[in-house]
């Protein structure tokens, strides 16, 4: 019960401090965050970050894949099959990540 109520009056403080920020603070607080997702070393690194994950995430599917081997039941394997081969031979949209528009 004491963490309920605890939470429920850091709830309201916050609703309290938040609406006297008023519009203002929030318009303040969304130009700061688009100015940093524009910054070309943010968005370099976040470009960097894309391209590593892929690149771990291939990594953790083949060695999954190389341990699962024949253990998977083949409507799951025929699946995961079509998926990888759809994204190999670019037939799907494929996603932004790691892409910029500028």
């Amino acid at each position: 019960m004491r963490y309920k109520l605890t939470f429920v009056v850091g709830l309201a403080l916050g609703y309290v401090l938040g609406t006297r920020a008023g519009r203002e603070r929030y318009e303040q607080l969304k130009k700061s965050a688009r100015q940093v997702a524009q910054n070309p070393a943010v968005r370099n690194t976040a470009e960097t970050a894309a391209q590593q994950g892929r690149q771990y995430a291939g990594k953790a599917y083949h060695a999954v894949s190389d341990k699962v081997g024949d253990r998977m039941p083949e409507s799951v394997a025929g699946r995961v099959r079509s998926l990888r081969d759809r994204n190999s031979n670019g037939t799907t949209g494929g996603d932004d990540w790691g892409t910029s528009n500028t």
